[in-house]
């Protein structure tokens, strides 16, 4: 689930929390004052006042059809009550809270428990992922996919990390076409033609696992396969450069590079993020050229998470406060990986 994180400019108190040889400093604004990272300004830009994000949004909305004349923007659904989670089952410390979660400063690192909970948790939410998938069919609502998702997650005594974050509805994202990231759920059935992005974040153990993948739904034309594998491609590309030591800016160019040569772009408003016993933590990965320090370091966890466009790279957000689309309604395609930094380079932990 890609974000932003605080910077310590913003007067940030610690907090004593260690386990898993994890520790981090807690920013004091909260998440719901973030919308996404701007690469002119230190450290974020706010979010969009709602006047402009709302005017945009309506003079899209319209253009009842794209380019292809065939496939309509989309439009939000109906949304289902919110689904439950047994008492029983570990919540993250953000769920019930009236105060939104701040962004957390400070590298995810673990000794070896925590890293066998890193897998754990990696591994179910790919499993839920690969499932989820499956479901993926012309006439299938998403609001049926959050139920499977939900479903088979707390079935394996887990909590559905998304759910309850920061006023987040539903228990997966399912961002279809334009939809750049955090699509809710809803009663819009997938049609053919359709790609979807299904991001999963699973909360097990007290560690969390967050990982995503663009789907196809039916007969899907040429140009939206491509961007999917391109997408993939720059994902898997940054991967094989992780090691100890490794500049994270080298992420941002090899998926930019990948990008510009089947012209493309690489949307840098939402951004990759620590994860472990934080959904959100350092470091702030960029998927585009940049010349931002920081390294990556030994037992170390945290997403990459491109998300590619076949035309316009600025985002509008709607009224929901979080479902995010294209300016131009061009598709988007994301793919995202947990990932551990090992003596020999990198470990993925979200794949089956």
């Amino acid at each position: 689930m890609a974000m932003a994180t605080a910077s310590v400019t913003l007067r940030p108190h610690i907090l004593s929390s260690i386990s898993g040889n994890c520790c981090y400093i807690q920013s004091t604004l909260p998440l719901h004052r973030f919308f996404r990272y701007n690469p002119g300004r230190k450290p974020f830009s706010l979010q969009p006042s709602r006047s402009y994000t709302t005017s945009l949004l309506f003079n899209k909305r319209n253009i009842e059809e794209l380019q292809n004349g065939t496939r309509k923007r989309l439009k939000p659904g109906k949304l289902s009550p919110r689904r439950l989670v047994p008492d029983h089952i570990l919540k993250p410390p953000y769920v019930g809270s009236k105060k939104p979660p701040g962004i957390a400063s400070g590298p995810e690192l673990h000794d070896e428990k925590g890293i066998e909970y890193m897998r754990a948790s990696g591994r179910l939410a790919a499993q839920v992922l690969q499932y989820a998938g499956t479901l993926v069919k012309p006439g299938v609502t998403t609001d049926e996919i959050d139920q499977q998702v939900h479903q088979m997650i707390i079935d394996n005594g887990a909590y559905p990390s998304p759910l309850g974050y920061g006023g987040f509805p539903k228990s997966v994202c399912t961002s279809v076409n334009e939809c750049i990231c955090h699509g809710i759920p809803d009663s819009r059935q997938l049609e053919d033609g359709d790609i979807i992005n299904i991001d999963v974040t699973v909360y097990l153990n007290g560690y969390h696992g967050d990982t995503s993948a663009t789907y196809f739904c039916g007969e899907v034309d040429d140009k939206a396969k491509n961007l999917v594998k391109v997408t993939k491609e720059s994902l898997d590309k940054a991967i094989s450069l992780c090691a100890p030591g490794v500049e994270y800016n080298k992420i941002g160019k090899v998926i930019n590079a990948h990008a510009d040569k089947h012209r493309y772009g690489v949307v840098q408003s939402f951004v990759g993020h620590g994860v472990g016993r934080l959904f959100h933590s350092d470091p702030v990965i960029l998927h585009y050229r940049n010349n931002e320090r920081g390294h990556m370091i030994l037992n170390q966890t945290f997403t990459i998470e491109p998300m590619l466009t076949m035309g316009s790279i600025h985002p509008i957000i709607w009224d929901d406060d979080w479902t995010v689309v294209t300016e131009d309604g061009s598709l988007s395609a994301q793919f995202e990986h947990t990932l551990l930094i090992t003596e020999n380079g990198v470990e993925i932990l979200t794949q089956c």
